[in-house]
């Protein structure tokens, strides 16, 4: 079958270079994809805001599975336009993705289902806001209530940090419409990880867990990023704990969803803490998650493209679904003064070819004649495979130490988190 991935990222490129390699697919379209995808997708310059020309596009090309990568899509509805349009989509409809799209709904959803969360306050009003950080004290968790791009989320440790996080977002505009209401959670001590799974509207089939780095520098220190790094299997997550999570989360929601009559289809992605009282959730997605994408493909041992069409078309069993037992490691190389700011237009140099044990995925680059350069943020996710996380971190690193443009930023610490648990 012909497959489209929705997207640019180096979630989109990981996306589109595994559903390359399933026996089930013949041709890959990306749109609007990237330059660095042209390996694995043929690129289509093309919005998907323009939906006439995109069904137009698929139809013509005779395409019988779409993948949406991002949210923002996601949560605009294009699901539902081109499932109205004939087309088996992997993503879930606009009310559906609302998961993401609004923290108050998720955490609504998550009260009412008594499905295990941080206890939280919605507020609009600074002074209302500030009352109930005083009344709860720090460290405390300010977010931002719609799509931020991962940076919504103030973990403020003390109480002036707090309030100018609430200054910021309902006075200060910072993120718009998205934080015009903020979720303020209380803080939850543990440590975190990513449980992604595949759903078709009933069942859901979890994946190998793994765990971010969001903090920009080492030791978890300094701002909140879209994420720097992240490893699987994550061994903090363990199948015990895994199988908790599966009872008391994964499928709670699935049937919620069903329930509130917006069954959903697509990844559903669970960030947990990892709590003295077992996992709580600390937010959820509507997609696969970047940089988790990156580490999780790899080690899947079977056909993306089956598995995909199999929750398009309610038709998902658990049997599809087998994993590699070997480690993937990514580490993330972001531009001059990120997340702050980004710097464009800086020469890429270094060897960004595939090898049999590693991968390097494209977030932001653009191609400037025959050179790479970066296009701001999160750059390049440089991807090692291993029999053990060592050697997968050892591979990583040393493709991390072949590339160089000005400035670029990365995390030394990738998955030492792991070895406590390896132990």
């Amino acid at each position: 079958m012909n497959v489209c991935v929705i997207g640019t990222g180096g979630r989109e490129h990981t996306l589109a270079w595994r559903l390359n390699m399933s026996p089930s697919v013949d041709i890959v379209y990306a749109i609007p994809g990237s330059a660095a995808m042209t390996d694995v997708a043929t690129v289509v310059d093309m919005k998907w805001e323009d939906t006439d020309a995109l069904v137009t596009f698929l139809r013509d090309h005779d395409v019988k599975l779409v993948v949406v990568g991002p949210e923002a899509p996601l949560v605009a509805g294009l699901s539902d336009t081109l499932v109205a349009a004939g087309f088996p989509v992997f993503g879930p409809s606009k009310v559906a993705a609302q998961l993401e799209g609004s923290k108050v709904f998720a955490k609504d959803m998550m009260k009412k289902y008594d499905i295990p969360t941080a206890a939280y306050g919605v507020y609009s009003n600074p002074v209302q806001a500030k009352k109930f950080i005083a009344e709860t004290g720090a460290p405390i968790v300010i977010k931002a209530d719609g799509l931020a791009a991962g940076k919504g989320v103030v973990v403020a440790m003390t109480l002036d940090e707090a309030n100018a996080a609430v200054d910021d977002m309902l006075e200060g505009n910072r993120f718009g419409d998205a934080g015009s209401t903020v979720v303020i959670e209380e803080f939850m001590v543990g440590e975190e990880a990513s449980l992604l799974a595949f759903a078709d509207g009933k069942t859901v089939v979890p994946m190998i867990a793994s765990q971010d780095h969001k903090r920009i520098f080492d030791n978890d220190e300094g701002p909140n990023t879209g994420g720097m790094g992240t490893y699987a299997p994550a061994p903090v997550l363990t199948e015990k704990l895994r199988d908790q999570a599966m009872e008391t989360i994964l499928k709670p929601m699935m049937a919620a969803m069903a329930a509130e009559g917006m069954p959903y289809v697509g990844c559903l992605y669970a960030g947990l803490m990892i709590t003295d009282q077992g996992c709580r959730v600390v937010e959820f997605n509507a997609r696969f998650g970047d940089p988790e994408t990156q580490v999780v493909l790899p080690l899947l041992d079977g056909d993306l493209g089956e598995i995909m069409l199999a929750c398009a078309q309610g038709k998902l069993e658990a049997s599809m679904v087998n994993w590699k037992n070997s480690y993937a490691t990514c580490v993330i190389m972001a531009s001059k003064g990120y997340p702050e700011t980004s710097s464009k237009n800086d020469v890429i140099n270094g060897d960004l070819s595939t090898t049999d044990n590693s991968m390097i995925f494209h977030s932001g680059t653009k191609l400037d004649g025959d050179h790479f350069v970066t296009n701001g943020g999160r750059v390049l996710g440089v991807v090692g495979l291993g029999e053990s996380l060592q050697e997968a971190l050892d591979v990583s690193y040393a493709r991390v130490n072949g590339i160089t443009f000005d400035g670029m930023q990365f995390r030394k610490d990738i998955g030492q988190k792991a070895f406590k648990h390896l132990k």
